[in-house]
């Protein structure tokens, strides 16, 4: 099964830690060596802002690039507008670009691979499914 890896993973990867690193990392280094991580063009575009040095960027853009985005399609947009809809109907609150993230997985059959708690509060009203059963 393909892993559609949310912004929060990437970003654990990619810090500069002393120590052990998080799980998630090695999962996600896993999942790349499996040839199974997706990304969409907003968790690239959240990635990339706000890197100050030129060079850093540089160098996360031509990485990321061994990860081509997943094509959106208008079904994906107006997925995630339901799944947001839904969710604040039952009080849960997310971004656009969660829902999102829900709406590309739920219609790929993808799983989330993300650390974001609300993604658990998502679940329980849309129909999507967690890396592992849980982001943490």
């Amino acid at each position: 099964m393909n892993v559609l890896v949310d912004t929060s993973v990437w970003s654990l990867a990619l810090r500069r830690t002393q120590g052990k690193p998080a799980a998630e990392v090695g999962e996600l280094t896993s999942l790349i060596a499996a040839h199974r991580v997706r990304i969409i063009g907003p968790i690239r575009q959240e990635l990339l802002s706000g890197i100050r040095d030129e060079a850093s960027f540089d160098v996360l853009e031509q990485n990321l690039a061994a990860y081509p985005d997943i094509a959106l399609d208008t079904a994906d947009y107006v997925d995630a507008a339901r799944y947001f809809d839904v969710c604040r109907t039952k009080g849960v609150q997310g971004s656009n670009t969660d829902f999102l993230i829900c709406a590309v997985a739920s219609r790929r059959d993808f799983a989330i691979f993300t650390t974001d708690k609300d993604f658990i509060r998502f679940a329980k009203h849309v129909p999507i499914r967690l890396f592992g059963g849980k982001p943490v």
